[in-house]
């Protein structure tokens, strides 16, 4: 097994086909599933989920609990604050399929998110 350029906690589960940055940290119980990208010096707290497809930029924290759908583009230098989730579709219902109409979210470079003092 080549050594990884990152660190993943061992309870945490990395699909195959995600692209993990140099210097980042995983926690404990965090998925990131095959085609997401993430890029270098970020830090995911402990049960964080980041769907196919996301793209998240350098320098990004995002704390415990946050989950993170596909549609999403974190820039770099952004702050994700404990337990916030992003939605990819407007007035979501169990019955109706709408993967071919999914939304995009693109939070700009140095934006916070979240829990705030």
């Amino acid at each position: 097994m080549p050594d990884k350029s990152y660190f993943a906690h061992e309870t945490s589960v990395i699909d195959e086909g995600a692209r993990i940055g140099e210097g980042t940290k995983i926690w404990h119980f965090s998925h990131i599933m095959k085609d997401a990208r993430i890029g270098e010096r970020c830090i995911f707290g402990q049960n964080v989920c980041v769907a196919g497809g996301v793209v998240i930029g350098d320098n990004v924290k995002v704390q415990n609990n946050v989950t993170i759908y596909t549609g999403v583009e974190v820039e770099d230098d952004v702050f994700l604050g404990p337990s916030c989730v992003f939605t990819n579709v407007t007035n979501p219902r169990s019955q109706v399929v709408r993967r071919s109409l999914y939304e995009k979210t693109i939070l700009r470079r140095g934006a916070t998110v979240g829990a705030l003092p």
